[in-house]
């Protein structure tokens, strides 16, 4: 009986990292779910799509996301030029079937088959769009439960899809999002797991963005509890995420498709639980919120691949089409197509080396009733007051990883212009802030790298990065 490593998704890392090639430099443009998730479906950074943030306000789901950018994502481009018929089943984008974005009769172009939930993240008690109709779901777990659900109706797709067209399936569950509920039968597993005791964890991050500062070190008792329970929970909803992913393969395989069929798993951002005392969320610019998995196994990827080139979710896009045969130049998308690399028909010594991260910070108008003391300004102050978003964590970064240095690059828009610089090789915790010690010449290059990318589109975001600015620091 071979052993695995203690992780709730085994079955997804033998299925599609070990029949494939799994990425260990992926990241996501933006550490939130609606950002992302508008990256991953245009193939372009936030300053291009417009999706700020989780809100109407903020472009989510917005009619002005639906006119300017919809229809252009790439199932879009898949199904009108490339003759796919394509399934879309799970959580879309936070806003999605809001009053002010036409309700769940809204079916975004780009999708034969259309199964989208309605607003944000729920296992039980939801409502799901199918094909512009409501379907309401109660709490019964057989019937209801939406990890299940979505992965019956994704079996139903493959049964009934015609098999004289290519297909392409997005399968997007919520799990491991709050409300962290697990199916009954995983309710007690992983009952001793705890968050990760990292070098970072439960420490003050003394040389940081005021809103790291203000968490409070140590983390109260109270507070760490909260996050072990939290990210038991969440490992226990991912155990039905890999029962999915199983029941699909196995469908595949029974069908006599999956030689013949590319499989991508991955996330819309990372999550952090004590690191540097914040108690659990994403947002923020560290290794922990905007590092995701990313496997791939199909057609002409080898098994047992691992890559460290720098791979980004606005690739995603770009990759699917090139599958397709569509080109990327003939889109609007700022990422590129990593298929090469998967084929091992590229070196990745000609691969790009960095990759713009941004986010625009959310604070409340007033002060939050319980935390008074706080003030306006800032948001999910939970638990024990402490802040994980405020107005001016607006931020962007420069991502670097090359074989000569992997760095990080970040400036805050707020009144210190405040800089965060990490050598993530000597120091992959990101415990020491280096901006103040390294050379003056080598943040001036990086700084321009920056404003470059912060105001690339298409084609000039695919623009080789300043390598040799790196090699000053190492």
């Amino acid at each position: 009986m071979c052993h695995f490593f203690q992780s709730p998704l085994n079955k997804t890392k033998k299925l599609i990292g070990d029949a494939g090639i799994s990425f260990t430099n992926a990241f996501v443009a933006s550490p939130l779910c609606c950002p992302s998730r508008a990256s991953i479906l245009t193939g372009k950074y936030p300053h291009n799509h417009r999706v700020i943030n989780n809100t109407i306000e903020g472009n989510c789901s917005s009619k002005a996301w639906q006119k300017s950018e919809e229809g252009q994502t790439f199932p879009a481009l898949l199904k009108a030029y490339a003759g796919y018929q394509t399934f879309f089943a799970g959580k879309y984008l936070n806003q999605y079937g809001h009053s002010d974005a036409g309700g769940v009769e809204h079916v975004p172009p780009g999708w034969s088959y259309w199964v989208g939930l309605e607003k944000n993240s729920k296992y039980y008690n939801y409502t799901l769009s199918v094909n512009g109709k409501a379907q309401k779901h109660g709490a019964n777990y057989s019937k209801d439960y939406l990890t299940d659900v979505l992965a019956n109706m994704s079996l139903d797709f493959l049964q009934y899809k015609s098999n004289y067209q290519p297909f392409f399936m997005m399968v997007s569950v919520p799990a491991p999002h709050s409300p962290w509920t697990a199916a009954p039968q995983y309710q007690d597993k992983f009952n001793t797991t705890k968050a990760p005791r990292d070098p970072n964890f439960n420490i003050h991050g003394k040389d940081k963005h005021w809103l790291i500062r203000q968490a409070k070190t140590p983390m109260t008792n109270s507070s760490v509890q909260f996050l072990d329970d939290a990210f038991r929970k969440r490992w226990r909803t991912l155990l039905s995420v890999d029962d999915l992913v199983e029941k699909i393969v196995t469908r595949l395989e029974v069908r006599g498709e999956l030689d013949n069929t590319y499989i991508f798993f991955t996330s819309d951002n990372g999550y952090h639980t004590g690191q540097f005392s914040l108690p659990l969320d994403k947002r923020q610019l560290y290794e922990f919120d905007i590092r995701v998995p990313l496997m791939v196994r199909g057609p002409n990827i080898k098994p047992n691949q691992t890559s460290q080139v720098l791979v980004a979710n606005v690739d995603l896009g770009p990759t699917v089409l090139d599958i397709a045969g569509y080109s990327v130049n003939k889109t609007q998308m700022d990422g590129m197509s990593f298929l090469p690399i998967m084929e091992g028909k590229m070196n990745s010594s000609s691969w790009r080396t960095d990759i713009l991260v941004e986010y625009e910070g959310e604070g409340s108008n007033v002060s939050d009733p319980a935390c008074p003391l706080l003030g306006p300004g800032v948001s999910e102050c939970f638990p024990d007051c402490v802040c994980e978003d405020s107005y001016n964590n607006t931020y962007a970064c420069v991502r670097t990883v090359a074989p000569s240095a992997n760095l990080q690059y970040c400036e805050f828009d707020d009144n210190e212009v405040f800089v965060e610089v990490y050598n993530v090789t000597a120091d992959p915790y990101q415990l020491t802030n280096i901006a103040k010690t390294i050379e003056q010449e080598v943040l001036e290059k990086m700084n321009r790298r920056l404003m470059m990318l912060q105001s690339c589109s298409g084609q000039s975001c695919r623009t080789p990065g300043p390598l040799n600015v790196v090699l000053h620091l190492l």
